[in-house]
């Protein structure tokens, strides 16, 4: 006789699991949609190495879900990778700054080679791109805080209709 082996989704694992974990001990679904909502928004700031230390510093004074909002956070890394370039970009735009040319593996490259020199010479670059995640994070907040309530919600009645059915 073989059993079948039924694999969870990392889907499920990584996002729903931990999402029905925070519900099943009554925390509310508002309360999580906003730990999403920062935990993205955070998740990419343009500064590599800097969102956990920027989650705790706005999540705990907030009360944010931390485990929710780190695990959102930490899902965010691939977009981060993805942007990091848009907002330095948008940064040079924005103050009129000379083109630099510039890829994630050079900028690290460089950071871990003199981190003293690399803030010396993209220090600003850095700084620009901090001022334009400034300017699109309210939006990106309160979209994502406006699209992953309803669904919040929507699960969160899910578990109590199945809760009162057993």
């Amino acid at each position: 006789m073989s059993e079948t082996v039924r694999r969870e989704s990392l889907w499920r694992r990584w996002v729903v699991n931990p999402v029905i974990a925070q519900l099943t001990q009554g925390i509310a679904p508002g309360k999580i949609a906003q730990a999403i909502a920062f935990g993205v928004t955070i998740g990419v700031f343009p500064l590599l190495g800097t969102p956990t230390l920027l989650s705790l510093a706005i999540g705990i004074p907030m009360k944010l879900n931390q485990p929710v909002l780190q695990v959102f956070r930490e899902l965010s890394y691939p977009l981060q990778l993805a942007t990091v370039l848009l907002f330095m970009r948008g940064g040079e735009s924005l103050f009129g700054a000379e083109h630099v040319p510039l890829s994630i593996p050079m900028l690290m490259e460089r950071f871990f080679a003199n981190p003293g020199q690399f803030l010396a010479d993209f220090g600003m670059i850095g700084l620009y791109a901090v001022v334009v995640w400034l300017l699109i994070a309210p939006l990106l907040l309160g979209t994502i805080y406006f699209i992953s309530r309803p669904i919040i919600e929507h699960l969160s009645q899910r578990l109590n209709r199945s809760r009162h059915a057993t």
